[in-house]
């Protein structure tokens, strides 16, 4: 029998709490090495009525049934992998795949599914969890839906939780799961002593870079990675050695390459009889031998691509060697924390990634692809409700926000009967018919519903004009020509320039100045911008559109027509290659 740590008694208490009151699904997040499975097999204990365990692979299926078992419960197991089909317990623990192919066996009443590794779960209604769950739902429409994760968030689709317990939005309202009930950081576990700490060092040696591969909107393909590789196997080679150099006092070393002719040339490099390979294609026999060689320490250096991320435990591993490239800090999280886990005679783990991802361990995950390398995790309050959102962004050497990437604030507002998202945006696109801001991305008005003209549109019928201008915007200078008067001139990447004049002593042109440049600026302290000598003075602080289209006027010359801020489409941005 087991005695639960506090954070898992407080999971499993909010967890209770959150289902005696709401049918709304529920996401439980505890890093690697928290011990999930205990949480799951408390609240199967617990349980009153048959509950379904679900899980991605035979080995946590394993893991979690045995966590209940060690109870002195008697679990029912459903998995091809352990050769066992069982739905006559009140609890049953089951792997997805065999589950969903045998949906017409499930004809009981379930109270609860409980789903390990959630953020594998996706909105797609034909996936084999919302099979199962709708199945599951013909028989007991209240059916409550718990999951557990220590990444909480998935590269393309973003957070699988629409809101937190702490006061914020995360995902969208669509959002695989409505509710966040419980989160542990990281930071928590290690000074409690919990987890081994991590040794995190700088590569001594060069390092790949795949920063040519990645910010692309998806992930590089193995072909990609491997013609980059193949022009890299002398560096290879050498952190290869640094690998073995650095490994002289440690007990396992997993190394996690990028591909599996990666992983093969990696193979190579590394002593005979001390080291093996896992991909995808392994066979399960192959794979379950090595992987049970491994934790006896028959050999030092487990080399893999791609598999074993999660569902993974040797505690004796005190080397993680990261040789591939990343932009999920979740993903970067779980390849460290198959390092963490406590051991005899084990301090510390040591981490050097060679493939520069750059990712700090206790940093949080932001919600969207890093935008660049120099991008890091940044805070902003919203000046409308004071919430502390985290985003993408960069910092000056003073270490104040100069620019960050989040579009709406993501804090709640509570009135007492219901919570709604702020309604504060930091980039928007304004609807022309009624003002509203709306999300860059929208193609109609939320307001009024009147259709959003596509930006490429816009772009690509200036471009056929002959009379139109288009600047990739790369820049702004601001200055007063008389009393009120502003006078704004943009900067093309090479060398054009088109200027605009305000007059901010006209209340309506104030208006639409602060329209465009209101929220557009990061100067301290200021809410709306007043007077042209207060511009003049903060302009350092004002971003620029990312593209300026002007028409010729035969009296006038170039006049401005159109500023696009907050671009996203298929045309280049100003030094964007």
């Amino acid at each position: 029998m087991y005695t639960l740590r506090d954070y898992q008694q407080q999971a499993v208490d909010n967890t209770l709490a959150h289902f005696r009151k709401s049918q709304r699904s529920a996401v439980i997040v505890l890093p690697t090495g928290a011990g999930k499975s205990l949480v799951i097999a408390e609240l199967a204990r617990l349980a009153r009525y048959p509950i379904l365990v679900l899980t991605h692979v035979k080995e946590l299926v394993e893991q979690n049934a045995n966590k209940f078992r060690d109870m002195g419960l008697t679990p029912g197991i459903f998995s091809a992998g352990l050769k066992d089909k069982n739905l006559n317990e009140q609890v049953t623990f089951a792997s997805i795949q065999s589950l969903s192919r045998s949906i017409d066996k499930l004809q009981q009443h379930y109270s609860l599914v409980i789903i390990d590794e959630c953020h594998r779960v996706s909105t797609e209604q034909t996936s084999q969890y919302a099979q199962v769950i709708t199945q599951l739902k013909k028989i007991n429409p209240g059916l409550k839906v718990l999951g557990l994760t220590a990444t909480p968030y998935r590269l393309i689709s973003g957070w699988v939780y629409h809101r937190h317990y702490h006061g914020f939005v995360r995902g969208p309202s669509d959002a695989p799961f409505d509710d966040c009930i419980y989160e542990l950081p990281l930071r928590y576990l290690i000074n409690k002593g919990y987890l081994t700490p991590p040794r995190i060092v700088d590569a001594a040696v060069q390092h790949y870079d795949f920063s040519a591969l990645l910010h692309g909107g998806s992930a590089p393909s193995e072909g990609d990675l491997n013609a980059l590789l193949q022009q890299s196997t002398r560096a290879t080679k050498a952190i290869i050695s640094d690998v073995m150099a650095q490994s002289d006092d440690r007990c396992g070393v997993m190394i996690f390459a990028a591909t599996v002719a990666h992983a093969e040339e990696i193979h190579r490099y590394l002593p005979p009889g001390q080291a093996h390979i896992i991909v995808g294609a392994t066979p399960a026999a192959e794979r379950d031998d090595i992987i049970a060689r491994f934790k006896r320490k028959e050999f030092k250096y487990l080399v893999n691509v791609s598999v074993l991320t999660t569902g993974f435990d040797a505690p004796h591993v005190d080397f993680i060697a990261l040789l591939r490239p990343t932009e999920s800090v979740s993903l970067y999280q779980q390849i460290i924390g198959r390092g963490l886990r406590l051991c005899a005679d084990k301090h510390e783990c040591l981490v050097i990634d060679y493939a520069g991802n750059g990712f700090d361990i206790h940093h949080p995950e932001v919600g969207m692809k890093r935008p660049d390398p120099n991008s890091e995790p940044v805070q902003v309050l919203c000046p409308g409700c004071g919430f502390a959102n985290v985003f993408w962004g960069k910092k000056d050497a003073a270490g104040q926000v100069i620019e960050h990437y989040g579009r709406r604030c993501q804090g709640l507002l509570d009135d007492g009967e219901e919570q709604q998202q702020c309604d504060y945006r930091f980039k928007f696109k304004e609807c022309p018919q009624c003002f509203s801001e709306n999300d860059i991305a929208a193609r109609r008005c939320h307001n009024c519903e009147h259709q959003l003209v596509d930006p490429d549109d816009k772009l690509r019928q200036a471009l056929n004009l002959k009379d139109a201008l288009v600047l990739r915007c790369s820049g702004l200078s601001c200055e007063q020509t008389a009393q009120g008067k502003l006078k704004i001139t943009y900067y093309d990447e090479d060398g054009a320039e088109v200027s605009q004049v305000y007059d901010l002593a006209n209340a309506k042109v104030l208006a639409l100045f602060n329209r465009e440049f209101g929220k557009r600026h990061n100067a301290p302290g200021v809410n709306k911008w007043r007077t042209s000598e207060q511009v003049v003075a903060l302009q350092q602080y004002l971003s620029w559109p990312d593209f300026v289209i002007a028409r010729k006027s035969k009296k006038y010359g170039w006049q401005v027509s159109e500023k696009l801020f907050d671009y996203q489409g298929s045309y280049r941005k100003a030094y964007s290659r």
